[in-house]
């Protein structure tokens, strides 16, 4: 829509518009229009590219294709050139927007000479990738990324999964373990309890589409393509075809949502039954909008229960997450009562635990799961149990790409201290409690990360009992006159 100040009138300029943008002086656009879609995994033809369309701002609404620009280019590229090109990029880059001038005491200049002596031998954008990736490796600094590049377009054919675990028994694969996204989860799609798939733990899969499936035989070789495509299994209680049944089923590309959803849960379960009902689980997987989704569904989910294990193994990072810090650190000035169901008093401010918290790191959290325990352990909030976390703080902002799209960032931010030392980045967090989960003790069904830490908070909450009313005062008689 264009909106006249002359008129004070809005009126429809254009349709399909994906994407514009206005001259300075007001008297010309540009927009683009989406990008019909082709066929699965093949290449875009010129008619599935987007189109440019270029018009008068100030005038009459265009016509239909009106405008549109030929934006077909076609360029010849000496791939050893722009390799050069590149590689001189990234360094200047480095030199230009690293958050701190002294390149963390690296020489920077010897260090392109004595990498760009393997310039030459660069063969590949791969290749060149991991010579400057290498190269930037000598700053000695996190989040410094080296990705992407005009690669070679492959097409994909992702393999289906059947968020399922098997066994091998009687030469046929078995399901030992479907998993179902505790049914409630709306972002995760269990392909094998679906609403009217029948198939249960203990089945045996005995053909995919049609074609036998007999060990050793890997059942992803019958899967490979199948994600999010109609898949026909064939399955029975016995390990012979004899009255099988065919199910179909839509396969997913990725189960790891699946899986995580299924460890989460078994941890919030096993927290509440080692301490008999009175510590909540909370996992934070990213200090991103994930994680605050996450952080908000289970911490205020669990408001009745005296204490909570915060868990934030594996945390990917995202952003400072100074709201949970907040949240896990409040506490309440007084009660109103309660006048109705249970009678027991509301606290002030409502949504909080008021008992004691304990946080559990490890090696695999890191950039916002590095500041999240510090800032946890800084706040005086409870003890860190685990691991020292990956020790990667600093932050990425506007570093430029390549000409070729790649890039080789320069981390922007570095964190320090009131008392004015740099923190955290190359350091990690390190725990309060050390504590290592062991494979043989995680294989043998244990968390001795988590079993330690349920532990510790229970510690806590006997030393220091949850100071929360469960009964109102007398009322007042504040209307009440002297000796009447």
């Amino acid at each position: 829509h264009r909106y006249k100040l002359s008129d004070r009138k809005a009126a429809p300029f254009q349709t399909g518009v994906a994407e514009y943008a206005v001259s300075a002086v007001g008297k010309k656009l540009v927009y683009r229009t989406p990008a019909p879609q082709g066929a699965p995994g093949a290449p875009p033809s010129p008619d599935q590219r987007p189109s440019l369309f270029l018009v008068d701002a100030d005038k009459t609404a265009p016509t239909s294709g009106q405008g549109r620009l030929d934006a077909t280019l076609r360029m010849h590229v000496d791939p050893r050139a722009e390799f050069a090109q590149i590689f001189n990029e990234g360094w200047r880059l480095q030199r230009d927007y690293l958050y701190v001038p002294n390149m963390h005491g690296s020489n920077w200049p010897r260090m392109k000479e004595m990498y760009g002596t393997m310039l030459p031998s660069v063969m590949h954008r791969a290749d060149l990738n991991y010579l400057i990736d290498n190269m930037g490796a000598e700053i000695s600094i996190g989040h410094s990324y080296v990705r992407g590049g005009a690669m070679p377009e492959v097409p994909s054919s992702p393999g289906g999964l059947l968020g399922a675990d098997f066994s091998m028994e009687s030469g046929r694969y078995r399901i030992a373990r479907i998993y179902d996204g505790e049914s409630w989860s709306p972002e995760l799609r269990a392909p094998l309890s679906a609403p009217g798939i029948n198939v249960s733990v203990g089945d045996f899969i005995l053909a995919v589409n049609g074609v036998d499936l007999v060990a050793p035989d890997n059942i992803h070789r019958l899967l490979d393509g199948a994600a999010n495509r109609q898949t026909v299994l064939t399955v029975n209680n016995l390990p012979n075809p004899q009255g099988a049944r065919q199910v179909i089923v839509v396969p997913v590309a990725n189960e790891q949502g699946l899986r995580t959803r299924a460890w989460v849960e078994e941890n919030r379960r096993l927290v509440d039954t080692m301490s008999n009902g009175q510590l909540a689980y909370v996992y934070v997987p990213n200090t991103g909008q994930g994680g605050y989704e996450s952080f908000n569904r289970y911490y205020f989910a669990q408001q009745d229960k005296k204490g909570a294990v915060i868990d934030e193994r594996y945390n990917g990072g995202g952003s400072a997450a100074d709201y949970i810090i907040d949240v896990l650190q409040r506490d309440f000035d007084g009660y109103f009562n309660n006048v109705a169901g249970t009678r027991v008093p509301f606290t002030s401010p409502s949504a909080g635990i008021w008992g004691p918290k304990v946080m559990i790191v490890n090696e695999m959290a890191g950039s916002g799961g590095d500041l999240m325990p510090w800032m946890f352990r800084y706040r005086k909030i409870g003890p860190l149990v685990g691991k020292r976390t990956w020790g990667g703080l600093v932050h990425t902002a506007d570093t430029p790409t390549f000409i070729d799209g790649g890039t080789m960032i320069a981390p922007r931010g570095g964190f320090f201290t009131r008392e004015g030392k740099w923190a955290v980045e190359n350091e990690g967090t390190a725990p309060d409690i050390d504590v290592e989960n062991w494979p043989k003790d995680v294989i043998g069904g244990h968390d001795p990360q988590l079993e330690r830490a349920v532990s510790e908070a229970l510690r806590l909450l006997k030393e220091k009992p949850v100071d929360r009313r469960t009964t109102e005062p007398a009322p007042p008689t504040w209307g009440k006159r002297p000796g009447g």
